[in-house]
């Protein structure tokens, strides 16, 4: 007898498109995860679900307003939310699918009021740097990026050839620049394709693509 769909879901584990809460405690909370995904390439959060795999089930009808709460109050723009119920025995799973947004980047308010943007790195949502949210605008909005390849596009090439990565506070360092005109330099050439940047829990790196 095949497994059900979202046992086989679950079985994977979390990841950059797959997140399991055992309840919601907070819209708040929820709503990083849903704009990370809305930023990424979509994803499904499934609701009743421990940490390590195992079903806790839900009372259906809380869950579901606290994630209807956190999409349509805790997001902008609002994150469109495909819920569906599932009963594995005498348990309710709750599967939410995500897309990828559409008029990026998405922000989540947070619990005083502040709105952030978040996106998925591995399983989880990480903060976005300023880097990240302007190429996530330009991109959003289609707009082309030229690169005029000054001394200091050249330098930073040369430094990522030997040295494989480097830092916002390096760059600035390196070139001898201010942050916003390092930062500048960065939103260009990431939109364009030429570096990467790497977002982690500890701080922000760029690679040649």
């Amino acid at each position: 007898m095949p497994l059900h769909p979202i046992l086989l879901l679950i079985a994977k584990g979390e990841s950059e498109s797959l997140d399991f809460k055992k309840t919601i405690s907070s819209a708040a909370k929820i709503a990083k995860t849903m704009v990370a995904f809305a930023n990424h390439k979509g994803g499904v959060l499934l609701v009743g679900v421990n940490d390590n795999r195992t079903i806790s089930g839900v009372k259906s009808e809380d869950e579901k307003y606290m994630l209807d709460l956190a999409a349509s109050f805790y997001c902008k723009p609002e994150v469109k939310l495909e819920l569906t119920e599932w009963e594995l025995g005498n348990k309710t799973v709750i599967e939410a699918k995500i897309n990828e947004g559409k008029n990026k980047p998405y922000y989540a308010k947070d619990e005083d009021g502040k709105w952030w943007v978040y996106v998925r790195v591995k399983d989880q949502s990480l903060l976005a740097s300023k880097v990240v949210v302007d190429v996530l605008k330009r991109q959003s909005a289609k707009q082309n990026t030229l690169i005029t390849y000054t001394k200091h596009e050249q330098s930073l090439l040369h430094y990522l050839d030997k040295h494989n990565k480097i830092t916002l506070k390096q760059l600035c360092k390196l070139l001898n620049i201010s942050r916003w005109r390092a930062q500048r330099m960065l939103i260009n050439l990431v939109s364009a394709g030429v570096i990467r940047n790497h977002t982690t829990e500890k701080e922000e790196f760029f690679t040649l693509s």
